[in-house]
């Protein structure tokens, strides 16, 4: 018998969709992210429901949905937000309580974090606070 995908383990895009909007409420609203101008700016510039589509479509790929991500890469999404390790952290913090919610197991959270961890370098262009 083959090990099911991430994706099918997670419960397939409607439960990725669920846990991504909670997710993005949470990022949008954290003051500790907010505190970076172009963080907040991005934020406000961006529509939550064009956001929510984006990563929901990226996380059905990275776990191995059918999904194709048709966004920018992290890079240059990311590039002019100057993101410190600071603010990384109180991202993964938002992940972690989100996950947290949902109840999600051991295994997935830690192969969700390993994805998240992969972008990164991507991410994570400032200098630390």
């Amino acid at each position: 018998m083959q090990p099911t995908s991430l994706y099918e383990r997670l419960g397939g895009i409607y439960s990725i969709a669920t846990v991504v909007d909670d997710f993005i409420d949470r990022i949008m609203i954290d003051d500790r992210l907010n505190a970076n101008p172009h963080v907040n700016e991005a934020h406000h510039r961006v529509l939550p429901p064009g956001f929510k589509y984006l990563v929901t479509e990226m996380v059905g790929e990275a776990t191995g949905g059918p999904q194709r991500y048709t966004g920018r890469t992290m890079e240059d999404s990311h590039r002019d937000l100057l993101i410190t390790g600071d603010e990384w952290e109180a991202f993964i913090d938002d992940f972690n309580q989100t996950l947290d919610k949902f109840k999600v197991t051991q295994q997935e959270r830690a192969e969700l974090l390993a994805i998240v961890e992969s972008t990164r370098d991507s991410i994570v262009v400032g200098p630390e606070s």
